[in-house]
């Protein structure tokens, strides 16, 4: 990456989303239109990028392990599934009100700002519009009075529509500067405004579900997928013979009402998700079968699960196992950790881990995996009045071997839990001993590990990871400025691009569109035969593809029966090149694509 970039993220950003513009990876949605807030479309390289993603956060979930089952729900739901989780009370960030445009902005990404605080009785202007109120705003260092005052006047036209006429015939009233202030955080970014108080807003977009739109009506776009899984937890357990511990998965859309949406796709009101739910025995069920429940320690062995782990150690599990995946896409080496601590978490969360990654505009959340113990399974069995129980034979048979002391033991041990909680209420006693009364006859609600990542994310994020700038002298000396998005092969889009030397010759070609139809129903190839073989190249590099495949002479057999039916093969980041038979071309890049 060139140093240029390294020093100023906002250009890099700003060259990243040129290119994924330019070269179709992702469109504004509605553009035409002026552009749909918080939206946006994936052009044909970046479908097929989160395609591939998809289908690797997939094989590693459902394909490569046997404990793992997939699911793909409805966006639309019953809003009493909304209820239960506690969206509808409490889904919500905190909001403040632009008093000049009446923007809302999170209260929570307004950096701090200096400037002198400006204040307006009101203003007027000849068509006989009247503001009758009193404006603050903040009028930031370095801002000449005059530009401060169009500005305001803009702004004020333009909430006001065509009422208040052209914004240089508005006339600002009782003009006053109130004080000068350093690193406040009451004023919008973007128009300086004065916010009025934080209040909470609710993510969640409403719609309606049937014909007369009342509020009877009115259901909700998921703001997860979570809520699904959980709500068809019982039937995918007695559909698909499974026995805990497993996890059901699923990648779907998801839909939040952002104040603010920002940093291109990084926050947006529509997007995806890759959530998985492992669902594993309570702790005191772990203990009974087991004897123990195994501790973590640094430098456990997470390799293989054992049945004495309870969550701490599945936790882990999925940390690791998260990490590994991250690896093997090309994000390795960007990722950090946030271990969120006691006042981060939710009361019923026992503990939860953010992986971050570097993004240009900073390092942010990736993704999260929390250990949310038995609190959704637990809502939903409340608030539907339907049983969300297992029955577990080895848990009733290693119970049934205790004797009272041992269960009595074992009760006293969460009742001691309970009281030392700090958040949340304690269970009385009489809930906890008919807990573990159910749990001796071998029912329980499982506990669940929650990996949850966000799609859109994690494309972003590999393709800020894979850009790159370098400059580079053409034959006559001149410098150009060359981009490649160094994707690993893995997910790159394109996979291979496949060239005949020159177009004017039927023969080349001919060989090379055979070369192309060979690999086509094994990766994703580009045919291109126009322009030299050396902005062919650049044209591929500049999207990611890992490999180039070249149709020449030699492969005519020009130069003799050795090199007939070769090509040549072209690594993009290292600009290797060597010659293999066009047999052998499979065998050779399938493995490195996996």
């Amino acid at each position: 990456m060139s140093s240029e970039t390294k020093q100023d993220p906002v250009a890099q950003m700003e060259k990243i989303v040129s290119l994924c513009k330019r070269r179709g990876f992702i469109y504004q949605s509605s553009e035409i239109y002026g552009g749909c807030g918080g939206v946006w479309d994936y052009g044909p390289l970046g479908a097929e990028l989160k395609r591939n993603l998809r289908d690797a956060w997939w094989r590693a979930m459902m394909r490569d392990r046997e404990d793992i089952l997939g699911l793909d729900a409805a966006i639309l739901m019953n809003p009493a599934i909304w209820k239960a989780s506690g969206h509808v009370d409490t889904f919500a960030d905190m909001m403040r009100e632009c008093t000049l445009t009446n923007k809302r902005v999170r209260a929570d990404h307004v950096e701090p700002q200096g400037g002198t605080v400006m204040q307006f009785t009101g203003a007027k202007s000849p068509g006989g519009w009247h503001l009758n109120r009193t404006v603050t705003v903040l009028m930031k260092k370095g801002e000449h009075i005059e530009s401060f005052r169009k500005r305001v006047r803009a702004l004020l036209a333009q909430n006001a529509g065509d009422a208040a006429g052209k914004p240089d015939e508005i006339e600002l009233l009782g003009e006053q500067k109130t004080e000068v202030l350093e690193g406040s955080i009451d004023f919008h970014p973007e128009s300086g405004g004065l916010l009025g108080e934080a209040r909470p807003f609710n993510l969640m977009l409403r719609t309606f579900l049937g014909p007369t739109a009342t509020e009877a009506d009115v259901t909700y776009l998921r703001p997860e997928t979570a809520q699904a899984i959980f709500a068809q937890f019982k039937n995918v357990f007695d559909s698909s013979r499974v026995k805990v511990p497993f996890g059901i998965g699923q990648i779907g859309k998801a839909f939040r009402n952002e104040v603010t949406p920002k940093n291109f796709t990084f926050r947006s009101r529509e997007f995806e998700q890759m959530e998985l739910e492992f669902f594993i025995k309570p702790d005191e069920a772990v203990e009974i079968i087991s004897g123990s429940v195994r501790a973590w320690s640094e430098g456990a062995d997470l390799g293989a699960p054992q049945q004495d782990w309870g969550w701490e150690m599945w936790h882990r599990y999925w940390v690791d196992q998260r990490t590994k995946f991250y690896e093997s896409i090309g994000l390795g080496d960007v990722l950090e950790y946030y271990w969120q601590n006691k006042d981060d978490l939710a009361h019923y969360a026992k503990a939860c881990v953010d992986i971050l990654c570097e993004f240009p505009f900073g390092t942010e959340e990736l993704e999260g995996i929390a250990a949310r113990g038995d609190f959704d399974l637990s809502q939903h069995q409340k608030h539907s009045g339907k049983s969300l129980e297992i029955f577990d034979e080895e848990l009733k048979a290693a119970a049934a071997k205790l004797d009272d002391a041992q269960k009595e033991a074992l009760v006293q041990k969460r009742l001691a839990a309970e009281q030392a909680k700090t958040k949340g209420d304690p269970l009385p006693e009489a809930d906890v001993r008919a807990w573990f009364d159910r749990l001796f006859k071998g029912f329980y609600v499982p506990h669940v590990i929650e990996p949850s990542a966000g799609l859109d994310r994690m494309a972003l994020a590999i393709i800020a990871k894979a850009f790159d700038e370098f400059e580079k002298a053409d034959d006559k000396g001149r410098k150009e400025t060359i981009t490649v998005l160094r994707f690993h092969p893995r997910v790159a889009p394109v996979k291979c691009g496949v060239f005949p030397l020159l177009k004017n010759k039927p023969e080349l070609v001919a060989k090379a569109r055979e070369v192309y139809e060979l690999l086509r129903p094994h990766m994703n190839c580009f045919y291109d035969e126009t322009a030299s073989i050396g902005r062919r190249y650049a044209r591929q590099d500049e999207i990611g593809t890992p490999f180039g495949i070249t149709i020449d002479f030699d492969t005519l057999g020009e130069k003799g029966p050795d090199l007939q039916d070769t090509v040549t093969l072209r690594e993009r980041d290292s600009g290797a090149q060597q010659r293999v038979k066009i047999g052998d071309l499979l065998g050779k890049l399938l493995p490195l694509l996996r």
